[in-house]
């Protein structure tokens, strides 16, 4: 290389390797990565409401910390629409509290060094939201996750469950009972089998309990009709729903005063009969009782969630 000296090429030539070094000391610099946390963390999923039934999840969320006190437990809610209806109202009111969904909740866990994880959907049916639930669970990268089983997810559950409701029952000298459900609208899923499982065995296991849906099959008009037609004067509504929220205080139990859809109560009402749905007393305050507000179901979650925990540790 003419013009230039010994010395010089050879201080490029250092030049050049003292910067690819450094470049390559850049490159790799360790990485620093969150403590990662030894037990797993759980996760209670629902669907999630706007109304003042949110008391369930409240019940359902203390009888989880007292089981597992030494655990960390995140809430994620389904529902979109619920989701971004609670959160503006939360911004507007200056709460500081957010509605997280599913992937939220995951993605947050990871960040902080969780690398287990024990999902427990709140949903009452293995219907759309549940499948949903365990599809993202499924794909999540880099979490060890298991699924907790929804409430009438295998039929010694749903016996389980009757058996737990029917102390509310009337007895059939004094009127008939009407398990009130959500249902789905969609034909091929296969919460279904579920919801006409479930129809069969009351009609066969009482002589004055019905099952109908505000969404689905067995089809509330129906249901209503047989109810119209029994002798006794009373109707009793049981929401066999996780929480008794908006169908239940408007399809099912609203007084519209003539604007709108009547509900369920204004029809058998304007046929004569007297109608009531289940409650019960939450520090004071009375409210339309969910499945989720009876004992046995926050058992039943609790024992999901300790059964996840055992599968985490042994495999």
């Amino acid at each position: 290389m003419k013009g230039l000296g010994f010395g010089a090429l050879v201080g490029g030539i250092l030049f050049l390797m003292v910067g690819w070094v450094q470049a390559g000391a850049i490159a790799y610099l360790p990485l620093k990565h969150p403590k990662l946390h030894a037990k797993p963390a759980i996760v209670l999923c629902a669907f999630g409401t706007s109304t003042k039934a949110r008391v369930t999840f409240d019940y359902i969320d203390r009888e989880v910390r007292k089981a597992f006190p030494d655990y960390e437990i995140r809430w994620a809610f389904t529902s979109n629409i619920i989701r971004e209806k609670m959160n503006r109202i939360y911004a507007r009111k200056g709460i500081s509290k957010h509605l997280a969904s599913l992937h939220e909740v995951l993605a947050s866990l990871y960040a902080q060094g969780y690398r287990k994880v024990v999902v427990q959907p709140l949903h009452v049916f293995p219907g759309l939201e549940y499948e949903t639930v365990v599809q993202i669970c499924q794909k999540f990268p880099d979490l060890r996750i298991v699924v907790g089983e929804p409430l009438l997810f295998r039929w010694e559950y749903v016996k389980e469950v009757l058996k737990m409701v029917s102390r509310e029952f009337l007895p059939p000298e004094e009127g008939i009972n009407i398990l009130v459900a959500h249902g789905t609208d969609v034909t091929s899923q296969g919460a279904n089998i579920t919801y006409l499982g479930l129809d069969w065995l009351v009609r066969h296991s009482y002589s004055n309990v019905l099952l109908g849906t505000v969404e689905g099959v067995p089809a509330g008009e129906a249901v209503l009709e047989e109810a119209r037609k029994y002798p006794a004067r009373r109707v009793r509504f049981i929401p066999f729903m996780l929480v008794a929220g908006d169908h239940v205080m408007h399809d099912i139990m609203g007084k519209n005063s003539g604007e709108g859809e009547k509900s369920w109560r204004e029809i058998l009402e304007e046929a004569g009969k007297e109608v009531d749905c289940v409650t019960t007393t939450v520090e004071g305050k009375t409210y339309y009782r969910g499945l989720g507000l009876y004992p046995e179901t926050g058992q039943f979650f609790v024992r999901q969630i300790r059964r996840a925990l055992e599968i985490l540790e042994r495999y």
